[in-house]
């Protein structure tokens, strides 16, 4: 689907890979709704793209539904959806060790805010014929992040989503992409583009690969490459794989003393 003439809404747009896409996406000719946990950026944003503004908390699916009513009340129908906001808190120490209560955020945000959504696009979409969503998962959801258990297994099961949709709704002229980023240069790491090096890449990177996937109706966009061989390595040999993972840990703890996930974009 083209971005061009589309009606599109971004959530986690008020920084990092939201807000380099929504720049993407207003510079391609689209009409977007910026949309944000905190109000006041989602406002920066759309202010700088000539589009809208609405704050939500995706965990809160009354807010995802008033979200798209209130984007197609201003915009038009949406055709592009792109699922975007995102966490990340680590372990703080064995791999269970995040509360109940940041296991349900993760969940609720990686994985619901997905399922919201599409709850509430898919009968619209369905009955047009048209019509694609974007879930942004990570790399993790097709191998692991190091001491961050929470955020790997909702990410997994964020991609299995994404392919559920997929198969269920193709044969209704419905596209379904999903993202897998590697390290990028983002709040989310407390990083800025300044930061970016081979191997980390600034949000407009994978902004400019999410535009281009969506419109070649891509189902996996990966914005690192290398991610794929990670991928088939692992599905080849899955011990193998944990064994490299265990020693990447260890290099991690030698390195830098702690399994800090903020960090391990250097060793990769």
């Amino acid at each position: 689907m083209k971005f061009e003439g589309s009606s599109v809404v971004i959530t986690g747009a008020g920084s990092g890979i939201g807000a380099a896409l929504a720049r993407r996406a207003a510079k391609a000719g689209a009409k977007v709704c910026v949309s944000d946990l905190d109000a006041a950026k989602a406002k920066a944003v759309a202010d700088e793209i000539g589009g809208i503004a609405v704050a939500c908390d995706v965990r809160d699916e009354a807010q995802v539904q008033a979200l798209i009513a209130q984007a197609s009340e201003a915009l038009g129908d949406v055709d592009i959806y792109v699922s975007n906001a995102g966490l990340g808190r680590g372990d703080p120490s064995h791999a269970a060790s995040q509360s109940n209560a940041d296991w349900t955020l993760n969940w609720q945000v990686h994985v619901m805010s997905h399922v919201y959504a599409a709850r509430a696009l898919l009968p619209m979409m369905m009955e047009r014929g048209s019509g694609h969503l974007v879930n942004v998962a990570s790399a993790a959801g097709l191998l692991s992040q190091i001491g961050d258990a929470a955020y790997s297994a909702t990410k997994h099961a964020a991609v299995s989503f994404a392919e559920s949709l997929a198969i269920s709704h193709g044969g209704d002229g419905i596209g379904v992409s999903v993202v897998c980023p590697q390290y990028v240069a983002t709040p989310l790491l407390g990083l800025s583009d300044e930061d970016a090096r081979e191997g980390l890449l600034t949000a407009d990177d994978v902004a400019e690969a999410i535009l281009l996937g969506v419109e070649a109706n891509q189902f996996l966009i990966l914005s690192h490459p290398q991610v794929q061989g990670y991928a088939i390595h692992r599905a080849k040999d899955h011990d193998r794989w944990i064994t490299g993972m265990q020693m990447l840990r260890g290099k991690a703890l030698d390195t830098f003393g702690a399994v800090d996930v903020a960090n391990f974009y250097k060793l990769v």
